[in-house]
């Protein structure tokens, strides 16, 4: 018995020193995992490459579908990007929605990387400004000394361009007033408003597209189509993305994933749509009216 006792407490203190042990690793290893900043630093992705190289795929296709009128490339590679973006904003929402890594800081971050997104788009007009401004303030006898250039009909700005302005600045209300819908809580009349704003959208889509049908020159009539097509071209390929965008931001609203205290994706959302806004404002008055008068 004098040798029992002792090994059996021998015994117990080793289970005890054992549990201390597995207590304090766990302990150490969960405090490891919290996160002490207002950071979110990103897992690995295969993404950015993955859309490093469907971009060269895209440029590659659009060269040969201008030259050699292939469509298979071209096809491909739009096909991937939209798939490589879908599962990248998917990740990017079940970070911010489920796992909560989008603190303040991260949402700081977001806002700032949008508007510089957005003043570079800005620049990014401002060259299709720059060209059409040059052209129209000094006309050369090459375009026959008169502006619109000989021979060129240009569109009644007081027609179809005028109510495509009525449209984009309605919608531009409608997401605003979707958007403090959202953050009053009352959830049928931001469905309703971010419906009709989606609506107009496609509707000015749709006219934008019988204009281009109607059009009397085309991009290869000189300096004027050319700039024409280009500035109205693009600036519809971005009121499409921010119909897809704004119809995504309805879906997550309807299905629950954006609140009143969380809805960053929707303001960023209804900040490119009044970009989109303010861009047609200004094609409305120097392209349209004062460019075709």
């Amino acid at each position: 018995m004098e040798f029992l006792i002792p090994l059996g407490l021998t015994s117990q203190i080793l289970k005890f020193l054992l549990w201390k042990s597995s207590v304090i690793n766990y302990t150490k290893n969960l405090m490891s995992n919290i996160i002490r900043h207002n950071y979110h630093l990103v897992d690995d992705s295969p993404w950015p490459l993955l859309i490093a190289l469907v971009g060269v795929g895209l440029t590659s296709g659009l060269l040969n579908l201008f030259y050699f009128k292939g469509l298979n490339v071209f096809f491909f590679s739009v096909l991937a990007t939209g798939l490589i973006t879908y599962q990248w904003w998917r990740d990017v929402r079940r970070e911010g929605a489920f796992l909560g890594l989008h603190r303040l800081g991260v949402e700081l971050g977001l806002r700032i990387g949008i508007i510089l997104f957005i003043i570079s788009e800005v620049f990014f007009f401002l060259s299709f400004f720059w060209a059409f401004f040059h052209r129209r303030l000094s006309v050369e006898y090459r375009v026959g000394n008169c502006w619109p250039p000989s021979g060129i009909q240009c569109f009644d700005a007081f027609r179809i361009p005028l109510l495509n302005t009525i449209i984009l600045l309605s919608s531009g209300v409608r997401v605003t007033w979707a958007h403090h819908s959202l953050i009053r809580g009352d959830h049928k009349k931001r469905l309703s408003r971010l419906s009709l704003t989606v609506i107009l959208g496609i509707y000015f889509t749709g006219l934008q597209a019988m204009e281009y049908l109607e059009a009397r020159f085309s991009f290869a009539d000189g300096v004027y189509g050319s700039t024409f097509f280009l500035a109205t071209g693009f600036h519809g390929l971005h009121v499409i993305i921010g119909t897809i965008f704004l119809l995504i931001c309805l879906l997550r609203i309807n299905f629950g994933f954006l609140r009143y205290n969380h809805h960053l994706g929707f303001e960023i959302a209804a900040w490119y749509w009044h970009f989109v806004d303010v861009v047609w404002l200004f094609l409305y008055v120097f392209v349209y009216w004062w460019g075709g008068a």
